[in-house]
């Protein structure tokens, strides 16, 4: 499995990283266990979770990935995982997490040290705010607007101020972001040399086929600010396995949790994925496993977060890790995108 330390960081982490969202919901503890036993087996080091998981948020299940990550990481050797974990934002519901998660200071390092008792450890290697604090279009969201914007919303300098308390407290090494925008990045890195904190060093965005927002601004802000991306939903939901085209109430995210759908079932999504599966049979490759290869043959993935409900989903994801996509099937799909630049967006 090939590696790569991220800049500005100690951290060196395996190309593929295991999301862990499933845990405690379409996963149980013992199966939880058995991807964690099977993705170190092949190599993968690097660890994603956070303290809203499983997906859906549940009152009733919330924390229960990283309490199943925790029951196994008290039997692993601790410096070879690298582990992530995310910090809740505001105004998406889950009252259930301290009344309503926010990014300020108290909520931040009291969320770290809950994250930190079900993890079974004394430290996070990177510890990232799930989304920000302010209103900026995601999760299925398009277009930004200044009417939406939240009141009350924690500076950037506090909830930097407070991720620093827990760099200086030994309980986080480095930080980052996640569904985070240009301008985020810009602020972020800017307040932390004016004022002596820790630099962001990672971003934690949606990023595959039909999804490819971060090309525009993204990518150019985080290479020159030395932010790595952690590409996630590489399969858009498992639509670009192509099992939804072969058996549309296959089952699956989309069709288990109807809200999901607003991310992907957008009008030109269907063609789209299908012109990409279609290209993969040309080429005698799994439609998965081409879309994974392509996301890390892009000179900005840092590592890419697949997940998986049953071993043998998480053997075919990490097996793309041995392919090589040539130069034509990359200009085949390049092709495809400009027909239809990201759908899905």
């Amino acid at each position: 499995m090939p590696s790569r330390t991220l800049p500005g960081t100690e951290l060196t982490v395996s190309s593929l990283c295991l999301g862990t969202m499933t845990f405690g919901e379409q996963n149980t503890e013992v199966e939880a266990h058995a991807q964690l036993n099977r993705a170190i087996e092949c190599g993968i080091n690097f660890i994603d979770t956070a303290e809203m998981y499983p997906v859906p948020a549940k009152a009733s299940s919330q924390g229960l990935t990283e309490s199943f990550i925790g029951s196994w990481l008290k039997h692993q050797v601790r410096e070879r995982i690298v582990l992530a974990s995310k910090v809740s934002g505001p105004n998406r519901g889950m009252e259930w997490i301290r009344g309503g998660p926010q990014l300020n200071r108290e909520q931040i390092i009291a969320a770290c040290d809950a994250s930190l008792k079900r993890l079974n450890t004394d430290y996070i290697d990177l510890y990232q705010l799930h989304w920000p604090a302010r209103h900026v279009p995601m999760f299925g969201q398009t277009y930004y607007e200044p009417s939406q914007e939240y009141s009350n919303t924690p500076t950037l300098l506090e909830q930097l101020s407070a991720l620093n308390e827990l760099v200086q407290q030994g309980k986080v090494l480095y930080i980052g972001v996640s569904n985070e925008t240009p301008w985020g990045v810009s602020a972020l890195t800017q307040l932390a040399d004016q004022h002596n904190l820790p630099r962001i060093r990672t971003i934690q965005n949606v990023y595959n086929l039909i999804n490819r927002n971060y090309d525009h601004g993204l990518s150019e802000t985080c290479h020159r600010e030395e932010v790595s991306l952690l590409a996630y939903s590489p399969l858009a939901f498992g639509l670009l396995s192509g099992k939804y085209l072969e058996n549309p109430k296959a089952d699956g995210r989309m069709t288990r949790f109807a809200n999901f759908g607003q991310r992907y079932l957008k009008p030109q999504v269907p063609p789209a994925v299908s012109a990409f599966c279609e290209l993969a049979a040309r080429h005698q490759i799994n439609p998965a496993q081409m879309a994974l290869a392509w996301l890390q043959s892009r000179w900005y993935v840092a590592s890419t977060i697949i997940g998986a409900t049953s071993l043998q989903q998480l053997n075919e994801n990490m097996a793309s890790n041995e392919i090589k996509l040539s130069d034509d099937l990359l200009a085949e799909i390049e092709a495809i995108h400009r027909l239809s630049p990201s759908p899905a967006q």
